[in-house]
């Protein structure tokens, strides 16, 4: 199981939101590329990124931050938010993105997932954010009636490198992440599930790779915190 170090990114900064709510914002640090360059140091495979103000006005907003973390890592990273069309697809994965995250555009304009990931085969994952089984859009602003897993079920042979599930009621919040409803996800289809909000202690980690069907898991504020060393997490899953 592969651990995602996660970096969110508003105004700029690093930060993290309790249950995706961008005024309960705790800020970790000014320099995202340092904050990077730290993840990799400890030997990690894959980062995970976040434009967070995108992902409310549907557009890039901290992309120079973004720019600076791919100049500065050799580790592939995956980008969420504000990614609604082709053209901003094409452009992350020319700047050397390895992988984006579609989310609202998942569940407002599936067709577009399934061109993007016909015109660019393994870079492109579904970002499946949900409260109580049913998906909400815009930053989590809007919450719709499609359940988790139909979505997900619906994205089978599109070809679709992964899909990131995040419990949003856990997310930020250090109370571990919802494992049952991430397990039943990943069992329902082929697409390997990354899991994703609440993880918070080595324990949830050990427990969601003892699923033996999740594919991978995304953990940022234990990471700040230090509630999670990233090195030994890593060492610990290898074994």
């Amino acid at each position: 199981m592969i651990l995602y170090p996660a970096i969110d990114l508003k105004d700029g900064q690093c930060v993290r939101l309790l249950r995706g709510e961008m005024e309960a914002a705790t800020v970790f640090g000014d320099d995202p590329a340092a904050q990077a360059l730290k993840f990799q140091a400890a030997g990690c495979e894959w980062l995970h990124l976040v434009d967070l103000n995108g992902a409310f006005a549907g557009e890039p907003v901290n992309g120079a931050a973004v720019e600076a973390i791919l100049k500065a890592v050799k580790v592939p990273a995956q980008l969420g938010g504000g990614i609604r069309d082709m053209a901003t697809i094409s452009m992350w994965l020319d700047k050397g993105l390895a992988r984006v995250i579609l989310g609202t555009v998942a569940v407002e304009n599936p067709a577009l997932v399934r061109e993007a990931a016909k015109a660019f085969p393994g870079k492109v994952a579904v970002g499946i954010d949900a409260r109580k089984g049913r998906v909400a859009t815009k930053g989590w602003a809007t919450e719709t009636d499609v359940m988790a897993t139909d979505l997900a079920r619906s994205f089978e042979d599109a070809g679709v490198a992964a899909i990131i599930y995040t419990d949003i009621d856990r997310d930020g919040a250090m109370q571990g992440p919802n494992i049952e409803a991430t397990e039943a996800l990943a069992r329902a289809v082929t697409i390997p599930v990354i899991a994703s909000g609440g993880v918070s202690r080595m324990e949830d980690l050990i427990a969601l790779r003892d699923t033996g069907v999740i594919a991978g898991a995304i953990s940022g504020r234990a990471l700040y915190d230090g509630a999670i060393d990233l090195a030994a997490a890593l060492a610990a899953l290898k074994a």
